[in-house]
């Protein structure tokens, strides 16, 4: 098949599982473009009150972001041809099982990629998706898989 296969890269920022990912893809010569959310934790929190004005009330500064960075999420989630999701052990990502839930109301194939001591909390989430990774090689080679089989 030759297309270039677009893939959404959800979930936890404080790692490199991106990178990995991104130059697994490119070493194996996988036709791929990524997107994403913003990454960048304090402009991602603080754009709505940027943009938008100050508010006193810290309620409605994460929902004037949360507004603002939905218009990202949502187009590239729709325009995905898959959507990886990404939970780390260290901080609870409720953006990023909200995401999984929008892959899978999307009908979006959807692969998780988190440790095993994960497995418990995230069954649900795993439930919806066509695969589980343990590892960032892991996704990229069921990426290898379905594009070049």
């Amino acid at each position: 098949m030759n297309r270039t296969w677009r893939v959404y890269l959800s979930g936890e920022i404080h790692t490199d599982w991106r990178e990995q990912i991104i130059a697994g893809c490119e070493q194996a010569g996988l036709r791929v473009t990524f997107s994403g959310p913003v990454t960048d934790h304090e402009a991602s929190d603080k754009c709505g009150v940027r943009i938008l004005g100050d508010e006193p009330d810290a309620f409605w500064e994460d929902r004037k972001g949360a507004g603002i960075n939905s218009i990202r999420t949502q187009t590239l989630l729709r325009e995905a041809d898959l959507v990886v999701v990404r939970f780390g052990p260290k901080y609870r990502q409720w953006n990023a099982a909200f995401d999984a839930g929008m892959a899978a109301a999307l009908g979006k194939p959807l692969v998780t990629l988190h440790d095993a001591e994960l497995n418990h909390a995230l069954k649900e989430v795993d439930a919806a998706a066509c695969a589980t990774a343990a590892t960032p090689e892991q996704v990229v080679e069921i990426l290898a898989y379905v594009i070049d089989a």
